[in-house]
């Protein structure tokens, strides 16, 4: 078969993109849960808590919420609609913790759930703490030049 052939055989196989109304689905989707998590960090300011508790409790909640609807199988009907709207917030990273735990748990609680819960998330938590010590560090330095 030739490589034009192939191509065409290629095209004719794959499935059309529709990539303006899967922009759309993920905007919509992304954007609710945002503003989910303002609505709840609204609720926090308004019980009179201070913003930086606020804040971190509305972190909390929404991984919490994430996990749980992840673990009920919620999550993953809503990233079929979605798509990557439910990757960006903070609920996509408690996703990306529980789905492989959830998938790994027949091969035991410590081979299976506790070696497997970080195969996606682990080098996002790697690397971002390996770039906070790094500016940290460049910070440091330019205060010890100032």
């Amino acid at each position: 078969m030739s490589k034009e052939a192939y191509g065409a055989y290629v095209k004719k196989k794959s499935p059309d993109s529709k990539l303006l109304p899967d922009m759309l689905k993920a905007f919509a989707v992304g954007g609710a849960i945002c503003c989910v998590g303002q609505a709840i960090m609204n609720l926090f300011l308004k019980s009179g808590i201070s913003l930086d508790l606020a804040s971190s409790l509305t972190s909390i909640s929404l991984v919490f919420i994430g996990a749980l609807l992840t673990g009920l199988g919620v999550y993953d009907d809503i990233a079929k609609i979605g798509g990557a709207g439910t990757l960006v917030p903070i609920t996509g990273f408690a996703n990306s913790v529980v789905s492989p735990a959830l998938e790994f748990k027949t091969e035991g609680f410590v081979t299976g759930t506790g070696a497997k819960m970080f195969i996606i998330s682990g080098p996002v938590i790697v690397y971002g703490i390996s770039a906070s010590i790094i500016y940290g560090l460049i910070l440091w330095v330019l205060s010890l030049i100032k």
